[in-house]
Parts: C-alpha cells; sequence; structure tokens
C-alpha cells in the first residue's frame, strides 16, 4: 500500500481518537447515558472489535481475550477499556509500515475465513467505529441530550485536535 494510504490511516485513526473520546466526554456528564444498557452493550462492542482487529494484524502469539459488558463491572471500567483499545491502536499502527499494509491477513471468524490486506484491516476498524458513534448518537438523542458533532471535517476544521479523555 502506498504512503497516502499509511498517511490516511494514520489520519483515520487520529479523529477515531478524538471522536470516541469526545462521545465518551458526553456520556461521562450524562447520568442516564451513564446508566444505558444500549449505550454499553454498543460502546463495549466498538471497543472489543477495535481490539479485535489490533489482534488480527498483529503477530497472534497470544490468543484473543474476548470480554462481555458484564466483564467490566462499571461504566468507568468500559471507559478504561475504551482507552486500553486506543493505546493499543496507537502502538500497532507506529508499528505498520507501508509494507507490512500490504501483508495480507486472514480473519478465520468469516466462512470462508477473508484474506485481506492489514491496511485493508485498519480501515475497517475506523469504518466500523464510525458506524457506531452514529448509532450512539441517535441513543444519546433519545435520551435527550444532544450528541457531539464528530464529523471527520469538523476535526479538520478545529486543527486536528488529540483526544481529550
Amino acid at each position: 500500500m502506498s504512503n497516502e494510504t499509511h498517511t490516511l490511516l494514520h489520519e483515520l485513526f487520529g479523529h477515531q481518537a478524538w471522536a470516541d473520546a469526545e462521545h465518551w466526554r458526553v456520556i461521562d456528564g450524562f447520568g442516564p447515558a451513564r446508566e444505558d444498557h444500549a449505550l454499553r452493550t454498543r460502546l463495549h462492542h466498538l471497543h472489543q472489535v477495535q481490539r479485535t482487529f489490533m489482534w488480527a494484524v498483529g503477530d497472534r502469539l497470544e490468543p484473543f481475550t474476548v470480554t462481555s459488558p458484564d466483564s467490566l463491572a462499571t461504566i468507568d471500567d468500559l471507559r478504561a477499556f475504551a482507552r486500553g483499545s486506543h493505546a493499543e491502536m496507537d502502538r500497532v499502527l507506529s508499528q505498520m509500515t507501508g509494507d507490512r499494509l500490504s501483508d495480507r491477513v486472514t480473519m478465520p471468524w468469516f466462512d470462508p475465513p477473508l484474506v485481506i490486506a492489514a491496511g485493508e484491516v485498519l480501515l475497517q476498524t475506523a469504518m466500523h467505529s464510525q458506524w457506531h458513534r452514529g448509532q450512539n448518537s441517535v441513543r444519546l438523542r433519545e435520551l435527550g441530550i444532544t450528541p457531539p458533532t464528530v464529523d471527520l471535517i469538523v476535526w479538520y476544521a478545529q486543527g486536528r485536535p488529540a483526544p481529550r479523555w
């Protein structure tokens, strides 16, 4: 994959970290959101999948650890899990070279197993998170709070800010 792809993935992951943190800041400040089962379940899924995809493009020396929303006792534990997911994404992306992005990766949970480029897995990570942030925005509105505006272009307009966890 090209250097442009590598740069774009860094941009998408930077945006993803900022957008996730913005959602978490709103959730943290609104009691009904902190207690909402649908948000909690979806947030766990979003961050579990981020970890799954990082495992998929990694060395796979350790078996993947699957957690459940119930394995994280509090919303604060889930938030720490989210931050850990982003730390892992930062670690993996920092080790990705242009050549490594082209390496083929087997996604064993597909039937038959899907073989795609590591860069495509990283792109899916960002797109999957975007999808679920959209769902979470709808849920926040249903709970009576205005979700943060986290469009990529807003991130650009604000000067590509770092996440504020």
